[in-house]
């Protein structure tokens, strides 16, 4: 090896913010041996990285391999900083020795030559510890960007979800007293935009604030459907004559991209988001087949809150007795189950498809269903949501007097307006293949084929007609969950009506 030489010192800081600007602007580790590499050949002596436990990291061929165990007890004062630089002479090197960085412990450039570097050279092997140090900073700091918005993106689905399941009071302890203002509005509206799976991260992340929500809003990536992105927002924003806010913001997105859609709910109390979500869900369904793809929920109250409280309590509670003594848990996937996939389940719930799979058998053996039968799916879901309604004074009868049919509770005089009038659009002549359509699948439970073949017509003109459903009835039909209930329901009463 000759004597180290003194490089040209423009050209080498020049190289050297180069690298700098192409390491930087990768997601990558930094190339600490590619820079030592490059270092050797301005300053001709062999260099090593070693980190804060002395381990060699990267190293140059021709770096004397005892070196590193010669000086551990410099190293251990370095890495500890307890000193900033030391040179010691090894056998017939000279080495040098820089920590990098401030944090202990330190990792530490180490040069040896067989004679001292010169100042020119000395000065290049700082810059480029600085270098070596600046692209690791940069590493963690891109580390725990990712790791923040990892942790804010879970935080905003856990409080959706408690919202989901109507706990207010939970949402707002989760917060650790920092409440976000969303939780103080009276009622929100839910904003379901449909965009690309690879834009739900950067629109949630673009429009951040430093407390990790949106605003007075919330972004949530749909953990079921991953072109879903759902955005809580104040009823006061989403209402205004120009909606502002969040509510503006996902409009102009839907202007601005040709293959997005909004689906808007009706104004909820905090309490009630997962009928708010619902709402927004069957909206998506209607904006998707219109010209400016964005559409607020128009459909009637739901059959639930219709019915007689208090004999459609007796009723629900009789059914969904036997679930008792079963866990929350079990609940809380068969009341997910009656909506979505069993995989999306499996993803709210951080749990098993296989443990779905179990959860809903010990229902279905429970309850003597089958929740491959859209009618017991309708059937369990609507029970569920009555007992999900605020309490109510009627909610306490005097005597306890045997529960009714449901066959009772859809004669009632509440049920027939609601089927009369959810059924409207589909009863004059034009549409009246549409209802038999609906009929069909009804019966062939919600099996677009099965339908087809009932009917002697293809599965395209079944899945066109469902199309039109959807339309006229403000429901989404082909994901066989919120509305699919509703029609089962209104069919059931349309059949059994004077």
């Amino acid at each position: 090896m000759h004597a180290p030489h003194s490089p040209d010192g423009s050209d080498q800081l020049d190289e050297l913010l180069r690298r700098l600007r192409t390491h930087a602007l990768r997601d990558a580790e930094p190339d600490a041996r590619g820079l030592i590499g490059w270092l050797r050949r301005q300053i001709d002596a062999d260099i090593a990285v070693v980190d804060g436990h002395a381990r060699t990291q990267a190293a140059t061929p021709g770096f004397p391999p005892d070196t590193v165990t010669a000086l551990r007890p410099v190293l251990a004062q370095l890495t500890s900083g307890r000193l900033r630089a030391a040179t010691r002479q090894v056998g017939a090197w000279q080495v040098r020795c820089e920590a990098l960085g401030r944090h202990v412990p330190r990792p530490v450039l180490m040069v040896a030559a067989p004679s001292p570097l010169t100042r020119e050279a000395g000065e290049l092997v700082s810059h480029t510890g600085t270098v070596l140090e600046v692209l690791h900073r940069l590493k963690r700091v891109d580390d725990l960007t990712d790791r923040y918005r990892r942790m804010a993106e879970r935080y905003r689905l856990a409080v959706f979800m408690t919202l989901m399941a109507g706990d207010l009071a939970t949402a707002r302890r989760a917060t650790v007293g920092s409440v976000p203002p969303l939780l103080e509005a009276e009622h929100l509206c839910v904003h379901l935009l449909r965009c690309e799976p690879r834009d739900r991260s950067l629109l949630a992340e673009a429009h951040q604030d430093g407390s990790g929500y949106h605003g007075r809003g919330l972004m949530v990536l749909c953990p079921v459907y991953d072109e879903h992105l759902i955005c809580l927002v104040p009823a006061d924003e989403a209402q205004a004559a120009e909606p502002c806010g969040l509510a503006g913001l996902l409009r102009s997105l839907v202007r601005d991209n040709p293959h997005y859609a909004l689906g808007i709910s009706a104004p909820h109390p905090p309490e009630a988001t997962a009928e708010a979500y619902e709402q927004a869900y069957h909206a998506l369904a209607i904006a998707q087949q219109k010209r400016d793809r964005i559409a607020a929920y128009q459909g009637d109250a739901p059959l639930a809150g219709l019915l007689p409280r208090r004999p459609a309590l007796r009723w629900a509670r009789t059914l969904l007795r036997p679930l008792s003594p079963m866990p929350r848990l079990t609940f809380e996937v068969t009341r997910l189950a009656l909506s979505f996939p069993r995989s999306g389940v499996a993803r709210l719930l951080g749990i098993s498809r296989n443990t779905v799979t179990a959860h809903l058998r010990r229902v279905e053996e429970a309850l003597g269903v089958d929740l491959r039968r859209v009618r017991h799916r309708a059937d369990i879901a609507l029970a569920m949501a009555i007992s999900s309604l605020p309490d109510s004074a009627e909610d306490a009868p005097a005597g306890d007097p045997p529960a009714p049919t449901l066959e009772g509770l859809l004669s009632t005089d509440a049920a027939v307006t609601w089927a009369r009038a959810f059924l409207r659009s589909l009863q004059d002549e034009e549409h009246r293949p549409v209802l038999a359509t609906l009929r069909a699948w009804v019966e062939a439970d919600a099996d677009a084929q099965r339908t087809a073949r009932a009917l002697g017509i293809s599965r395209t003109t079944v899945r066109s007609r469902l199309r039109t459903a959807e339309r006229l009835l403000n429901r989404d039909l082909l994901t066989a969950g919120f509305g699919t209930h509703d029609v089962v329901h209104a069919l059931r009463v349309a059949d059994c009506a004077p």
